[in-house]
């Protein structure tokens, strides 16, 4: 039986489509189709829980609760809305310096961790996007060329398969290795949390209307928004060849769309909605971002940000599921079809595992490092994508790709020749 919300929305959509489109009938009956549509269905049913929580949060802060309350229900509101201590120094700066203090391992051992950090972020992240192109722009149960099969349209069921599965491995790393003692309000997480939720969301939705190709150079061009944001915001000042690599970085991408041809498939064309939705992706990410960073004046440690985030992205998706009726639709296409269900937890491992490699190659190499590994990852992704599923890129469009990856190497050269010049300059003036 169809949930009540599916019931009731079509009758809320009348009142703002004009009754000319509203006649023709197809994108009424077919609504929950329009991506907008679900968008707005999607942030209603997180609205649900994020305004009654401001509510509770806005009346324990203004009765004073902190120093008045008392009972079995203090010490979760107290961690949930007031937190555990003061913000202190941020423990990614003791890692760091630990990175930065003479190695007392034998160079073999840090080469094979090298290689072992570059096999697992190219592994992981490369199953990954072939996967997420597969669930999202291919059929299942197609018996025969005139049968087309069953299309997977539930963008917010992947990402919180892939959520649940990382609140799992991260609560499992806080259970079984020592973790700093927890300072930050919990519900601080929930920001960063729903806009992780709706960059995914956008991530998967985006490939319904653009090629994987087109995608991956997005991301890759997160550069700009961020150098914005951060000149807007915080008043930060960049060096010449950070606006010089970000010009580069925009020039390639403009190529590499401009020469996207168009063709009989769906996932190789690139569309003004698939545009639009990237956009939001490259925003709603560039928040996140910036909000763990400021999360990070707390104490905490990296397994314990992966948590609050992944718990509270948990909540917010299965709620609006529910509410929708997609949960159990989804589970429904699962068990019609194996083979999503085998995709689905593999992605969701990959996207776990993942994380966790992250969190490690930063910790043992630094950002640096780090950097190098996922750009190549990236170019990985664009041939492997290319090669499995058909994109054809023209000599344009290949000689943009290889000026958006030239200006990234150039970013992490000229930042690693500046920390070495800033670390020699130094010990000088001590």
């Amino acid at each position: 039986m169809p949930s009540l919300s599916w019931r009731v929305w079509p009758a809320l959509v009348q009142l703002f489509l004009p009754s000319a489109v509203i006649a023709e009938g197809p994108l009424l009956d077919g609504w929950h189709d329009v991506w907008f549509f679900r968008f707005l269905v999607n942030m209603l049913g997180y609205a649900t829980i994020i305004v009654p929580g401001y509510f509770l949060i806005s009346y324990f802060k203004r009765s004073n609760y902190l120093d008045r309350g008392s009972g079995l229900c203090y010490p979760l509101i107290k961690t949930c809305v007031f937190g555990g201590e003061d913000k202190s120094v941020v423990l990614g700066d003791v890692s760091v310096s630990s990175r930065n203090e003479p190695d007392s391992g034998s160079s073999l051992k840090q080469a094979l961790k090298l290689i072992f950090c570059a096999a697992g972020l190219q592994v992981s992240y490369l199953t990954w996007g072939v996967l997420q192109e597969r669930v999202m722009t291919r059929s299942y149960g197609a018996m025969s060329p005139d049968h087309e099969g069953e299309s997977f349209k539930d963008s917010q069921f992947l990402v919180f398969m892939n959520r649940i599965l990382a609140l799992t491995v991260s609560g499992l790393c806080c259970i079984l290795f020592k973790q700093p003692r927890h300072g930050a309000p919990m519900y601080k997480y929930s920001f960063a949390s729903l806009s992780n939720i709706l960059s995914s969301w956008c991530q998967y939705e985006a490939l319904k209307f653009i090629s994987f190709p087109t995608q991956v150079l997005a991301k890759a061009s997160k550069v700009i928004p961020v150098m914005l944001m951060g000149k807007l915001v915080s008043h930060k000042s960049y060096e010449y060849w950070e606006y010089f690599t970000a010009v580069l970085i925009s020039v390639g991408v403009s190529m590499f769309l401009l020469s996207s041809t168009t063709s009989k498939h769906p996932s190789t064309v690139t569309t003004f909605s698939g545009i639009i939705i990237l956009v939001g992706y490259i925003a709603f990410d560039s928040f996140t971002s910036n909000w763990q960073d400021n999360l990070f004046k707390y104490k905490m440690s990296s397994v314990q940000m992966m948590f609050g985030v992944n718990l509270f992205s948990c909540l917010l998706t299965v709620g609006s599921l529910l509410e929708q009726g997609a949960f159990f639709d989804s589970l429904a296409f699962m068990t019609r079809h194996s083979e999503f269900a085998f995709h689905a937890v593999l992605l969701s491992v990959c996207s776990a595992c993942g994380q966790l490699f992250i969190f490690y190659t930063i910790n043992q190499f630094g950002a640096a490092v780090f950097t190098i590994i996922m750009t190549l990852r990236q170019a990985f992704a664009i041939l492997l994508s290319c090669f499995l599923y058909g994109h054809s890129v023209n000599i344009v469009g290949g000689f943009g790709v290889a000026v958006v990856f030239l200006a990234l190497f150039l970013r992490v050269y000229a930042r690693s020749r500046m920390k070495s010049a800033r670390q020699s300059v130094l010990p000088q003036k001590v």
